[in-house]
């Protein structure tokens, strides 16, 4: 197997060549979590991996709560099924926690006073109240809690890794929180050593072939917790040595013979990026020298080509039309630019504008 090989079979494993899924909590779970930093652009992530489905689909997903939106690995937020919510958070929140010791004291965050946040947060949002950053901030501050200087945002992922808050359904344009419990009735827990294996079977199956280190970053476990998940179920994996470097992937995964999927207009921070420890294979040779491969790319929004990035785009949208701004990295075929075309058609289709 070939550099070229791995990119083909991720393609294939993240469904970006052939979506079979419909519904987002299936392609969710599927995944195991699924990176949600810029929600926006997450849906559209979630979409380019579902049979025809529309903003608004995952957007309903979304406000009835089987797709929820949380701090959950690494840490930052991602999409999880509200199956399994609670059984992640058990398995990643210590680590984080433990990761944030020093931002917690750096802020004078003290366990009685994280304590009286979730208190009041509790209050404010028990019954089915669905309130937003803002509504938070001043819930807090009624509370007695100081919330400048990143307070609020450690407050608020801290509720989150406890289990006390979570996405709550868009109001307008606004993000809320609601209270877990609420959103999500007490379901699936698992040993640990249970939840390592079965995330490490989800991110190999669903981001093979990778490496043991690639499971360890996108999970933010340690590499001894990972190397536990995986060992516990390598036995339904495949491995293959690539460049000194065991490749884990599910042996069902098929090779195609020529990446004959369509040009991709990738959002930033998507899957098939940000869930590997080394993405140098990534980038087109003509790319390198304008992105740095190592890191920069996952903050944009990237053309695929044949499995690797070769350019950047943005969009603005305007009333009832959205304006694609592309930059390649190189001059496209004519095959290439008819495939750039469809892509933004296709984005206008997902969000609902004329796309110009």
């Amino acid at each position: 197997m070939k550099d070229q090989d791995i990119l083909k079979y991720r393609l294939n494993n993240q469904y970006l060549v052939k979506p079979e899924f419909t519904a987002p909590a299936d392609i969710v779970g599927f995944m195991g979590a699924v990176q949600a930093q810029d929600f926006a652009a997450a849906k559209w992530g979630l979409g380019l991996r579902l049979l025809n489905s529309t903003d608004r689909d995952v957007q309903t997903a979304f406000d009835r709560g089987s797709i929820l939106r949380t701090h959950l690995m690494r840490p930052t937020w991602h999409f999880v099924t509200a199956e399994d919510i609670r059984w992640l958070l058990e398995l990643t929140a210590p680590r984080i926690k433990a990761q944030c010791a020093f931002a917690y004291r750096y802020y004078s965050l003290t366990d009685s006073v994280v304590k009286k946040s979730q208190r009041a947060l509790e209050k404010a949002l028990v019954g089915g109240k669905h309130l937003t950053r803002a509504e938070l901030v001043t819930t807090l501050n009624n509370a007695g809690i100081v919330t400048d200087d990143n307070r609020f945002i450690h407050l608020m992922m801290r509720a989150e890794l406890d289990g006390i808050v979570c996405s709550g359904p868009v109001q307008g344009r606004q993000l809320t929180y609601a209270l877990l419990d609420e959103r999500v009735p007490p379901n699936n827990t698992m040993k640990r050593d249970e939840a390592l294996a079965a995330l490490a079977k989800r991110y190999f199956a669903s981001h093979g072939p990778a490496t043991l280190r690639d499971f360890a970053w996108w999970s933010g476990l340690t590499m001894a917790d990972a190397k536990t998940g995986l060992t516990t179920v390598a036995k339904e994996f495949v491995s293959e040595q690539i460049n000194g470097q065991s490749y884990w992937f599910s042996p069902s995964a098929v090779t195609l013979k020529s990446i004959t999927g369509p040009l991709h207009l990738l959002p930033n921070y998507d899957e098939y990026i940000i869930s590997y420890k080394d993405r140098s294979n990534l980038m087109h040779p003509k790319g390198i020298e304008i992105l740095d491969a190592r890191g920069s790319v996952i903050f944009n929004h990237t053309i695929l080509i044949e499995g690797q990035i070769a350019g950047t785009w943005k969009r603005n949208i305007q009333n009832d039309s959205v304006l694609i701004t592309t930059t390649p990295f190189l001059k496209l075929n004519k095959k290439q630019e008819g495939s750039l075309a469809d892509a933004i058609s296709e984005y206008g289709r997902f969000i609902g504008k004329t796309p110009l």
